[in-house]
């Protein structure tokens, strides 16, 4: 099996896979901002996989850029992230959907345990138990939709919600219950039109709540909040989808 690994973007998690791989006896290869993935690709061809691990807001300007041989290779891990994302580069990635947090100056926080599906999906399990970060590996890309559409409602519920009322998700969920579940309803809807899928909302808001309970202290509002809210009222717009909760949010 070739083991090597092209990290594009080391910044906190891409870091962590790579210390990950690197434990598992990869050869590491690092993609750090200013260099082009396709001068690397020229000296590293055949990788045995390509972990793109730049932040959501990069993501279509990277996938863009993918060389060519390194497009059947490549391992996803973004927020906010959609089978549309990659399918409209004709690609079929590897996804994890990432429940561990990494801060500057202290070590990986576990969540729960985070979901990965696709080819490469063992090498990334094996890769994170190397530093006793839980994974899932899925049995279909079904349970990878529902993992990913999970991840969405998490993140951008307690985000936005907490715009409103800050605190942890904890406080969220006992003292700000109605709203968290306001935001998450349209959440909800917004995704459904994304995947053009009807969702299981029940599903999904047992599933927030478990992942409430691996972290009650879980800060809501990170830095990225006010501009989650802004693209979500903006795929709201494109869609024709007016999220009333989240306009009443934004305008506060």
């Amino acid at each position: 099996m070739n083991k090597s690994a092209v990290v594009v973007g080391v910044g906190e998690m891409g870091s962590v896979f790579a210390r990950g791989f690197l434990r598992s006896g990869y050869t590491v290869h690092p993609v750090i901002r200013g260099m082009e993935m396709r001068s690397v690709a020229e000296e590293v061809a055949d990788p045995g996989l390509v972990l793109l691990a730049v932040g959501e807001a990069d993501l279509h300007e990277q996938l863009d850029k993918v060389p060519e041989t390194w497009r059947d290779r490549l391992v996803l891990l973004q927020n906010e992230l959609l089978p549309g994302d990659w399918q409209k580069y004709a690609l079929d990635p590897t996804v994890i959907s990432v429940w561990f947090e990494k801060k500057k100056g202290q070590d990986s926080k576990v969540i729960i345990p985070s979901p990965v599906y696709g080819r490469y999906a063992q090498q990334v399990s094996d890769a994170l138990a190397s530093i006793d970060i839980p994974v899932r590996v899925l049995a279909d890309e079904a349970a990878l939709l529902h993992e990913l559409v999970l991840k969405n409602v998490y993140i951008l519920t307690t985000n936005i919600a907490g715009l409103d009322v800050g605190g942890n998700v904890g406080q969220l969920w006992t003292e700000h219950n109605a709203l968290a579940r306001s935001v998450a309803a349209d959440i909800i809807k917004l995704q459904e039109v994304l995947t053009g899928q009807s969702l299981d909302s029940q599903a999904l808001l047992d599933g927030m709540v478990a992942a409430f309970e691996g972290d009650r202290e879980h800060m809501c509002m990170g830095r990225s909040a006010p501009a989650r809210l802004q693209r979500a009222l903006a795929l709201a717009e494109e869609n024709g989808l007016v999220l009333e909760t989240l306009l009443r949010i934004s305008k506060r």
